[in-house]
């Protein structure tokens, strides 16, 4: 018995040249079908007419270097089962991955904290990483915000879009109309988006899985199409110019006596006011970031964190489904609330282009790929895609390639994310392991 259990493994691990052979050999067909009718033709606008432009050389190069990457994760990562066709990633990789994300995470997140503060002064910060840095705290205060209807209350929702719309154009409208303030306007917003959440929750609530991410898709569309046909109160595609730009608690970011520079006795710079842009949204994440901390602790937290693991469960256990997809769903839309209304002040322009499905699919993308239910997994793939985007800016024809690539390789690597455990939300008595000898022995109760 000992000899079949040492020689398992090895038998487990044997490479099979052929099958191997053979699995590269479909990859390339694979990859030659589809890369050989996207990559290496292309249409170019000539005189005249269309030109068709070959680019063998280059559709060659990727799909070899995808038949290399095969033949890593046949190699590396992925073994054969005995007696099985499955393969799997070892679970010694895995745990080990997470053991070292977790002891990288209590020391990253103050240090991005700390790095988040200082990052508008360093030295090498100018007008275009501040305006990046803006960009990238948006989303992680929208996938903190969708976090918490996919993530806790395991809600898929694939039109979170729609309450961010609803938030900017909620303050584009109360400013012009009313000429209210930011400050007024922004809770204003927030509370209008968590209003539209529930208006969408009461129609949903006997729907799971896939039918409610069908409806959820459908409002979203619902709510662009209003605002692109109602052409005499949101403009339609024209859209809405000269929204009122914040100011620092009433004073405005200009030249002259009354403003924000004189004030403090600083020399006018129209960079003032992109710091304060970022200062503003920095603030609003953090806040996001601890209302939900803190919502996951309570009994409501609690609530979704049940729902997302069971409803039938939740529901015998006395819990009111009904109410607890209702605050999610409002919760979650208040905060794209807000940083529609940030969004619209910063942008002073806002259209129904700027919200569109593939914006749901986007923050969508980064809970998923972040871990779902994971506050720091969220930031990292904020960072990681909406920054690559500009990384690959210049690589314009193959940055989606180059994404759906690095999305598919996460998704094999890390099927649950990136940061794929979380910290208990409650604990029965006190924190600490619990081995089998203590349970033996009566311990571990």
């Amino acid at each position: 018995m000992a000899e079949v259990a040492q020689t398992a493994p090895a038998s487990g691990n044997r490479l099979d040249i052929a099958e191997i052979g053979k699995d590269l050999a479909i990859t390339a067909l694979l990859g030659a079908a589809i890369f050989g009718s996207t990559i290496a033709f292309k249409t170019e606008t000539a005189t005249g007419g269309l030109s068709l432009v070959l680019r063998f050389e280059e559709a060659f190069y990727i799909i070899a270097a995808v038949v290399i990457g095969r033949l890593i994760l046949l190699l590396t990562v992925w073994r054969r089962v005995p007696g099985s066709d499955r393969t799997f990633v070892p679970q010694a990789l895995q745990d080990g991955y997470a053991a070292v994300l977790s002891k990288i995470g209590k020391v990253a997140v103050p240090l991005f904290l700390l790095f988040a503060v200082v990052f508008p002064f360093l030295p090498f910060t100018d007008r275009y990483l501040l305006d990046l840095g803006i960009l990238i705290l948006t989303y992680v205060m929208l996938g903190w915000g969708l976090n918490i209807v996919v993530g806790l209350a395991g809600l898929l929702d694939l039109g979170y879009v729609a309450f961010y719309a609803v938030g900017a154009y909620s303050y584009a409208l109360l400013a012009q109309y009313f000429g209210l303030s930011f400050w007024i306007c922004l809770p204003l917003a927030g509370i209008l988006a968590a209003f539209w959440g529930i208006i969408l929750g009461f129609p949903v609530l006997r729907l799971r899985g896939d039918y409610l991410a069908i409806v959820t898709l459908a409002f979203g569309e619902i709510i662009r199409v209003v605002l692109l046909n109602w052409y005499q109160f949101t403009g339609g595609p024209d859209g809405l110019s000269g929204i009122p730009r914040p100011s620092f608690f009433g004073i405005p970011f200009k030249r002259g006596e009354e403003g924000f520079a004189h004030f403090f006795g600083l020399e006018y710079s129209s960079i003032h006011r992109i710091i304060f842009l970022y200062f503003l949204i920095l603030v609003l994440a953090l806040i996001t970031n601890f209302v939900t901390i803190r919502l996951r602790r309570l009994p409501i937290g609690r609530a979704w964190e049940a729902l997302r693991e069971d409803e039938i469960a939740c529901r015998s256990l006395g819990l009111n489904t009904t109410s607890v997809k209702l605050t999610a769903f409002a919760t979650g839309a208040m905060f794209a609330g807000f940083a529609g209304s940030f969004f619209a002040t910063r942008q002073g322009f806002i259209s129904p282009e700027s919200f569109t499905f593939i914006e749901s699919a986007l923050i969508l993308a980064i809970v998923v790929l972040g871990g779902m239910g994971s506050q720091i997994g969220v930031v990292i793939a904020s960072v990681a895609m909406i920054g690559g985007f500009e990384v690959f800016r210049e690589a314009e024809q193959y940055r989606m390639l180059i994404f759906g690539l690095a999305m598919v390789m996460i998704m094999i690597w890390r099927p649950r994310g990136l940061i794929s455990t979380r910290e208990p939300s409650i604990f029965l008595k006190q924190k600490k392991a619990v081995s089998a000898d203590m349970v033996a022995q009566g311990e571990g109760h």
